[in-house]
């Protein structure tokens, strides 16, 4: 998915395109106007031809439950379909979801490929990865290399972990990864406001980059500080984080995501619906400062109501 990114707005722009993707382009028309349903009628029939953006956003309805029951093992069937095609988005996509619920070998397969590739999400946190060696061989040169290409094309999360990475690596040592970010192939620069990516369905706000763990310091490496926390929140607004089959997956995540400075003072919420559990993590005053929220964690997530 070449995002021009993870974003709140989410209009499709598409050029000059053949007539099998103007049928797509109907589909995000219908789900630009919240006809989830009809979306999916389109989309369908183009995914069971093989067409990978139909595959694409028909996973991601699945994902976000639009149009169709929340089913993240049909979201995973037809990202991997739209993935094995060498679609860009599913490849990142399939890969954060595949990270974000604990299957780091697969995830980081997944998202090695996309960022050899330049997607900016993708290089950040196979990226981050690296320089942590968390599930892959540990390389802090081209981990480091990595995290620096995806800042270079705007990715607010990537300046952020870049600017942590700056006061762990030794100075000759930066320069040795600069230079090897150099052979990184670039995507698409981010957008410094909310951008319009091309091809794809989501929700209104919609998920943004999914960011992994803070760089782990060695013994000698000083420690990044920590904010102090601020106050409790209030407010009638939730960020959404995912819908799990199992309890115990969305506690992981929430686990993992619960010392970032978005989230302090907030608290997490374990929804049942069906045979899911939904991830919810709130309050938030406003609708607005939920979808802020969301960007600044850089992961798969969107406002909500608080019921």
């Amino acid at each position: 998915m070449r995002a021009k990114h993870l974003v709140t707005a989410f209009v499709a722009v598409l050029l000059s395109v053949p007539a099998s993707a103007q049928s797509v382009k109907a589909g995000i028309e219908a789900w630009q106007r919240a006809d989830y349903e009809a979306a999916v009628a389109i989309w369908r029939p183009l995914a069971q031809k093989g067409d990978a953006d139909a595959e694409f956003n028909l996973g991601q309805a699945y994902r976000l439950g639009r149009g169709v029951p929340i089913n993240l093992g049909m979201a995973k069937t037809w990202f991997e379909k739209a993935a094995d095609a060498g679609h860009l988005d599913a490849e990142t996509t399939l890969g954060l979801l595949l990270f974000q619920n604990g299957d780091l070998p697969t995830g980081l397969k997944w998202l090695r490929r996309a960022a050899e590739q330049g997607e900016p999400r993708a290089l950040l946190v196979y990226g981050t990865a690296l320089y942590n060696g968390d599930g892959v061989t540990q390389d802090r040169l081209l981990g480091y290399a990595y995290v620096s290409r995806a800042a270079d094309q705007g990715l607010a999360p990537a300046k952020d972990t870049l600017a942590q990475l700056d006061d762990l690596l030794p100075a000759a040592d930066r320069a040795k990864a600069i230079a090897l970010s150099r052979s990184i192939p670039s995507g698409s620069p981010v957008a410094p406001k909310p951008s319009k990516p091309v091809r794809v369905a989501q929700a209104k706000p919609a998920p943004k980059q999914a960011t992994p763990k803070a760089a782990k310091p060695k013994a000698a490496d000083s420690p990044v500080p920590k904010p102090t926390p601020p106050a409790p929140a209030t407010g009638n607004w939730r960020i959404q984080l995912g819908a799990f089959s199992q309890r115990g997956s969305a506690e992981a995540l929430y686990r993992r995501l619960s010392d970032k400075p978005a989230l302090a003072g907030r608290s997490a919420f374990y929804i049942a619906a069906g045979n899911v559990t939904r991830l919810q993590v709130g309050p938030f005053a406003s609708k607005a400062s939920a979808a802020a929220a969301c960007s600044a964690l850089g992961t798969a997530c969107f406002a909500v109501p608080a019921k």
